[in-house]
């Protein structure tokens, strides 16, 4: 009876948790899948036209990125992943190139006037999303490389 008692306490607890789980799980969960998700400067490297952006250009680059806002998906097609990794455009993009235990991931960022285009590759897959960040919009590697010049 005992054993039978404590069997279904725990099964409601479970239950329970599985119903209505806590909301850091939901966060985690949903970061595990997030297409825009927020970057760790420590993981990553930002590449302009061949040149690393320095420490603190690459997390003020890294902070903008993450406080973007999220605008759209675009949809790639079967087949049409290099119509998008390889866009016919004058856009130069900036490159992150993400490191995290096994996993590495790269995002390429074409800038227009209205938006940020994002391109996120990960092992075969590729996934494109659009955002919108003033700073990114206007960000400029080539004054501060010119001045240093």
């Amino acid at each position: 009876m005992t054993w039978l008692t404590i069997a279904i306490i725990v099964i409601g607890t479970i239950l329970i948790f599985l119903s209505s789980p806590t909301s850091a799980l939901v966060g985690w969960v949903l970061s595990k899948f997030a297409l825009h998700p927020k970057l760790d400067p420590k993981d990553i490297s930002v590449t302009f036209n061949g040149i690393h952006l320095e420490e603190e250009e690459k997390n003020r680059f890294n902070n903008y990125f993450n406080e973007a806002q999220f605008l759209e998906r675009n949809h790639i097609f079967p087949g049409n992943e290099g119509l998008f990794l390889h866009p016919e455009t004058t856009v130069i993009p900036f490159v992150i190139k993400v490191k995290r235990r096994k996993k590495e991931m790269n995002f390429f960022l074409y800038s227009y006037d209205d938006h940020v285009d994002v391109v996120k590759q990960w092992k075969k897959n590729v996934a494109s999303f659009s955002i919108r960040s003033e700073y990114l919009q206007s960000f400029s590697t080539l004054n501060n490389i010119n001045e240093k010049a």
